[in-house]
This record gives C-alpha cells, sequence and structure tokens, in this order.
C-alpha cells in the first residue's frame, strides 16, 4: 500500500469549523440563561422561575456534550486515516459514527454538572443569593439591625479590590482559590510577574494559592450587581437626605 489512498479533508475541516461555531453558539445561550437567572433572583421571582433556567443550563450543557463527542470523533477518524493510510477510501461517516456512538454510551449526568459554564451557574447563583438574601426576608425573619449593619459591613469590605484597595467595577474571581480581584488590576498584576519570568502569588492576604493565571479568572457578575446594589441604595439614601 504505498501512499496509501489520496483523501482530501478539506470539507472534513469545513465542517469542523461549522461545528465550532455552532458550539460558540451554545456558550452565547448558557451566559445569556446565567444573566437571566441573575436577574430573577435580584429581583426575588419565584424559585421555580430560577430553577426553570436552570434546566435550561443542563439542556445546552447536554447539547454541548453531544457537540464535543461529535467532534472529537471526526478529529480522531482523520487522525486515524492520516496514520494508517488506508489503500481504498474508507466510510467516513462510518467510522464517525461508531466512535461517537462509543463516547455516547458513557455518558452519565455528572457529565453534564462538570460542564464548566454549568459549574460557574452554580456558583454565580449561590453567590447571587447570599449578597441578596437579606432583602427578601419579612418581619420575622429579618436580622436585628446590628447584625445587619456588620452584614453590610462585611460585604463592603468584600467589594475591595486586594490589589488597588479601591471597590471593584469589574470583579473577577479566582476559580482556585475563590477570591475577588478587580479585572485590569490582577491582569497587569500577571503580566508584570510574567515579564519577571515569576508565577503571581493571590494578593489576597492568608491565601496560599501561589500560581494565578489569567485563565482561571471567571468574571464575578454577582459580586458585581451585589456592588451596584450597594451603590444604588447609597445614593438613594443621600438624595433622601439632601
Amino acid at each position: 500500500m504505498p501512499g496509501g489512498a489520496r483523501i482530501s479533508f478539506n470539507s472534513v475541516d469545513s465542517s469542523l469549523s461549522s461545528l465550532k461555531n455552532c458550539q460558540s453558539y451554545i456558550n452565547t445561550g448558557m451566559d445569556i440563561a446565567t444573566h437571566v437567572a441573575l436577574d430573577l433572583v435580584e429581583s426575588f421571582n419565584d424559585v421555580e422561575d430560577v430553577n426553570s433556567m436552570e434546566k435550561v443550563m443542563i439542556e445546552y450543557a447536554a447539547m454541548d456534550r453531544e457537540l464535543n463527542h461529535y467532534m472529537r470523533a471526526i478529529e480522531e477518524t482523520v487522525n486515524q486515516i492520516k496514520r494508517e493510510k488506508p489503500e481504498n477510501i474508507p466510510d467516513l461517516k462510518s467510522l464517525v459514527h461508531e466512535k461517537f456512538t462509543a463516547m455516547e454510551s458513557e455518558n452519565s449526568d455528572s457529565d453534564l454538572q462538570k460542564n464548566e459554564k454549568y459549574v460557574y451557574f452554580k456558583d454565580q447563583l449561590k453567590l447571587m443569593r447570599k449578597q441578596f438574601c437579606h432583602k427578601s426576608g419579612n418581619g420575622e425573619e429579618a436580622i436585628e439591625q446590628i447584625d445587619e449593619d456588620i452584614a453590610v459591613t462585611q460585604s463592603q469590605m468584600n467589594f475591595i479590590c486586594p490589589i488597588t484597595q479601591m471597590e471593584m467595577k469589574r470583579p473577577v474571581r479566582n476559580k482556585v482559590c475563590g477570591h475577588t480581584y478587580e479585572e485590569d488590576a490582577i491582569l497587569k498584576f500577571i503580566q508584570n510577574r510574567k515579564q519577571q519570568k515569576k508565577k503571581v502569588r493571590c494578593p489576597k492576604i492568608g491565601c496560599s494559592h501561589s500560581d494565578v493565571k489569567g485563565s482561571d479568572l471567571m468574571p464575578d457578575e454577582a459580586l458585581k450587581r451585589a456592588i451596584d446594589s450597594q451603590n444604588k441604595q447609597s445614593w438613594s439614601t443621600l438624595d433622601e437626605t439632601l
């Protein structure tokens, strides 16, 4: 089988490109669903409404998994053919389907819950509920005023970037250690240390994480909303005083 059959993979490459575009649409859909869920929590909508968005996220995660498996099946088939160089052109569709089916047979519900955007959705939802829970209680459930003042003070402390020591405008959360920073400040910090060929230790006092990377940073939409809400309340109180 000298050289094997000459096979052009241009159409395959084009198909993979189209599938990756579809994946970007799924990612956008998951981002929108996350923002809608946070809107619902912020406006104290019914829990069922928020849960419905979680179901949407699971459906998106399932689509994302299926698409990933299909792209992997195509890539593995192409690599196999390039490696083996068969004399006759094989049935690509059959080979891809075989690999795809094998991957799908190992699916489990836990796979969906590990989807990066679903994990982000759950984390942000938890933080959002924590930030806004003190506003939703009735008279019996409301905490004492002194405890509320302490809680607000602690929240405000969490609004401060450990690098700039100023209130954050675009907070990002480190998904490794969970600490938050002003986006521009931490990115500049990482860049400066990179130029010095040194690792970046988390600037939060007491944190032992010693290798902060830009790829580990995620926008903290829940915290940003909490900061914006606190500022609106402050301005409203000031207006009433004046």
